[in-house]
């Protein structure tokens, strides 16, 4: 796999290219360009305007003063697109605002990070700010539809005296960047206005200066039924603030030798993420999906892969799981309350390619509990090798020793290859049209939607996959276009449900699946009719998967 993820780095240096597109396009719509949606009977994917607003079911059932009072007063009916909330829909027919967008490059510096990765009402977040303004402010934004403005100004802070904070060092050895040496800038404590959610904090320099922090904002009562998950782990894996995240680092290593020697070994959350414009994958890989949600008023909540782990039994309040982004970095106590609960019937949701590929643990730093991520890629390297539990042990995949754990039987498909940075998008393939995935799209057995696949991608593995997977869309992948390892690459589309349980578990086999819920209305609409299945309970208990990879691979 050596080459294979040695390009990973540079390819995916030009998805993030495809990422500000797509935020461009999110704010061209909410400047009031047309939303589209499929006509409803083509079979051709044609597409007509219409306008799209939220479902409205008025004030009844609105944001109160805070999350655990929101899921007292909630009410909850299905509709089209999932199980909506009154909360939620009451929520997103607030006044809105474009303000929380950053346009262009902004002049000069500014850079910050928060001591929490999440918090939830009554909790007091530190915030850390470098920049080379005389002063700044910090805005916070709740991210969602809000009439196609995209976020709420929920708070803003007095100004606050600007300071340039000394340089991060590098620890030797494990080549972890950590900003824990910075002075705390200001203290947000997260009070009745800051409704649970996704935020972002805009820092604003005096000087026009601006950059994000994000933070999860959760509600640890609440009972919804679609749990969101915040892939942080995946966000600092690919940080390389200070030079070093783990794929590459600075320095000079052996040609031909993989992982990286110069790479990091420790990830530090005590520093700002280097790209998204400080948001990290948030943007690109995320909101597409969270701006999906709430536009149509659906009965979210939203936490992140850190406290899957600190709060394992969090799933089993949910009816899905929703896995968003690029969520290749799991740890060992993510993974067994994930796959608890997809044991008592819990759904799950894999938004993009690649899940649980990545073998990660949590250590403490200097500001706080779960603030260091650790994956030496290498188990002999790692000094739990031989001393600790062999599945906390970082090898370079979830299959490699000690931990021996294949992540496929769970996932459904397994990571197989990416789309070679300059080559061309590859058509999605339906296979198998008369799935409910594809109810209402006009889409038959065979049906082609150009341009939808781009980076990584999942493959149904016979002998690894579980035996009653069934196909949804099988897309063969040029193999002179791809990295990958095998000789018949595709991306599948993967469902397979929980024989005890009756959990249904979706794989897209993409990459740009959230990505492309902002172009594509088919995305739209295939999303949609997965929500509901899986927002009704046990999805195999309405639509039990029926196993056709044999007609696919043979067997």
């Amino acid at each position: 796999m050596g080459r294979l993820e040695e390009m990973r780095r540079r390819r995916r240096r030009r998805f993030r290219i495809r990422v500000a597109v797509v935020v461009t396009v999110m704010a061209l719509v909410a400047a009031g360009a047309s939303v589209y949606e499929l006509s409803a009977g083509s079979s051709t994917g044609r597409v007509s305007p219409v306008s799209s607003p939220p479902a409205r079911l008025g004030a009844a059932g609105g944001p109160g003063p805070s999350g655990r009072d929101q899921t007292i007063q909630a009410t909850t009916r299905p509709s089209p697109y999932g199980i909506q909330s009154s909360w939620v829909v009451a929520e997103n027919n607030r006044p809105g605002t474009t303000d929380w967008q950053i346009v262009g490059t902004p002049p000069g510096q500014i850079a910050g990070f928060a001591d929490q990765t999440s918090a939830s009402q009554g909790q007091a977040v530190g915030l850390y700010v470098t920049t080379d303004a005389s002063t700044f402010q910090v805005e916070a934004y709740r991210m969602g539809w809000y009439h196609g403005a995209g976020a709420r100004l929920v708070w803003t802070s007095a100004p606050i005296q600007g300071v340039t904070q000394p340089s991060c060092p590098v620890q030797a050895i494990t080549h972890m960047v950590a900003c824990d040496n910075w002075a705390k800038s200001l203290t947000v404590t997260i009070g009745p206005a800051f409704v649970q959610g996704d935020y972002l904090l805009k820092l604003v320099g005096s000087g026009g200066q601006a950059s994000y922090v994000p933070l999860t904002v959760t509600d640890p009562a609440s009972h919804a039924a679609y749990l969101v998950e915040n892939d942080i782990y995946t966000w600092q894996a690919w940080n390389d603030y200070g030079g070093y995240d783990f794929y590459a680092g600075e320095g000079s290593c052996p040609t031909g030798v993989y992982p990286i020697c110069s790479r990091a070994r420790v990830v530090s959350f005590d520093r700002p993420y280097h790209y998204g414009q400080g948001g990290g994958d948030f943007l690109g890989n995320e909101y597409p999906l969270v701006r999906f949600a709430e536009e149509h008023g659906l009965d979210v909540t939203y936490e992140t892969s850190a406290n899957l782990q600190q709060d394992p039994a969090s799933i089993l309040r949910h009816r899905a799981l929703l896995s968003l982004g690029h969520d290749e970095c799991w740890s060992y106590h993510e993974r067994l309350a994930a796959q608890a609960a997809e044991a008592a019937g819990v759904n799950m949701i894999f938004f993009g390619a690649s899940p649980v590929l990545r073998h990660v643990r949590l250590e403490s730093s200097p500001l706080g509990a779960d603030r260091q991520e650790v994956d030496y890629r290498d188990s002999s390297a790692d000094p739990l090798d031989a001393t600790g539990p062999a599945r906390e042990v970082t090898g370079n995949t979830w299959s490699d020793a000690p931990a021996n754990w294949s992540e496929v039987p769970f996932t459904g498909a397994q990571y197989t290859g990416y789309v070679r940075p300059g080559e061309a998008p590859v058509p999605y393939v339906v296979y198998d049209g008369s799935s409910w995935l594809f109810d209402g799209t006009g889409l038959t057995t065979g049906s082609r939607i150009p341009g939808l696949l781009v980076s990584d991608f999942d493959q149904v593995r016979p002998g690894l996959s579980p035996a009653n997977v069934q196909i949804l869309a099988h897309s063969p992948m040029p193999l002179n276009e791809v990295q990958t390892n095998v000789s018949d690459p595709a991306s599948d589309t993967s469902y397979y449900t929980d024989a005890k349980s009756g959990a249904g578990v979706f794989d897209s086999g993409t990459v740009t699946w959230i990505p492309d819920l902002s172009s594509s209305p088919l995305v739209n609409r295939m999303t949609g009719n997965l929500l509901a299945l899986f927002g009704t309970g046990p999805a195999g208990q309405v639509q039990p998967s029926v196993a056709n990879w044999q007609a696919v691979y043979g067997g």
